[in-house]
């Protein structure tokens, strides 16, 4: 495996519109980085599902979490094979056809194994990163969690075996000959952008807001944050 690639393969090869492929390690981290919700798909006994869930990462690697009465974390004890997905919509583009109507957006298919993470000690490392990794310096400050609580939380990862990002940034592209159709065309911005903050009502007297929370200011683009976080915990 290249150390600045994925390997291209069948699998993850982006066959329609190839040149919107991405398989650089760079532009795939960079795309992962700036979510914090992705979408695993797998089969179980025949039967495709797709769950939506927390995830980060780390290096090669990918986790994520849930209850460990999850049925479908369940299904992935043994090792699964499954693909996870992140999609970043960008703008809405209107043309001048119904057919050249789209959306600029960036997403990554990233495809490995996934297995749970039984060992008491490396999980809750990890669920403690997790928490470090989109609140820098959160998890210290936290009371620890039980060990019931632990226990009822199943952990899983994978190594990144296969990965493609796919990127549409083009805007609006008409046939040449529409350009000079009397037709309204345009491109929408779209993001997720973080509101006022809304400070639990029961915080006790004197709870300053911790620095570490500093980028989550109100205007602020959502994977913008994503991404300086992850800059600050995984200085690559």
């Amino acid at each position: 495996m290249s150390d600045t690639a994925y390997p291209v393969t069948p699998r993850n090869k982006v066959k329609r519109l190839h040149e919107r492929g991405r398989y650089d390690r760079e532009t795939v981290h960079a795309i992962l980085d700036t979510a914090m919700l992705c979408h695993i798909a797998y089969v179980i006994d025949g039967q495709p599902y797709c769950t939506p869930t927390v995830f980060w990462r780390e290096g090669d690697h990918l986790y994520w979490h849930g209850s460990s009465a999850s049925r479908m974390l369940r299904a992935q004890k043994p090792g699964l094979k499954v693909c996870l997905t992140v999609t970043h919509m960008d703008s809405l583009v209107l043309a001048r056809c119904g057919f050249n109507h789209s959306v600029d957006y960036r997403s990554v298919m990233a495809f490995g194994t996934a297995a749970i993470i039984d060992d008491p000690e490396q999980k809750a490392r990890a669920l403690s990163a997790m928490i470090d990794r989109f609140y820098p310096g959160r998890d210290a400050t936290l009371r620890p969690s039980s060990v019931q609580e632990l226990k009822a939380t199943m952990l899983l990862g994978m190594e990144i075996e296969e990965a493609s990002g796919k990127i549409r940034a083009k805007g609006v592209g008409d046939e040449e000959e529409d350009y000079a159709l009397p037709i309204y065309a345009a491109r929408i911005p779209v993001h997720q952008v973080l509101g006022e903050i809304e400070p639990c009502p029961r915080l006790m007297p004197g709870v300053a807001r911790p620095e570490g929370l500093a980028g989550f200011t109100p205007g602020r683009r959502l994977d913008e944050v994503m991404t300086e976080t992850a800059a600050l915990v995984y200085a690559e």
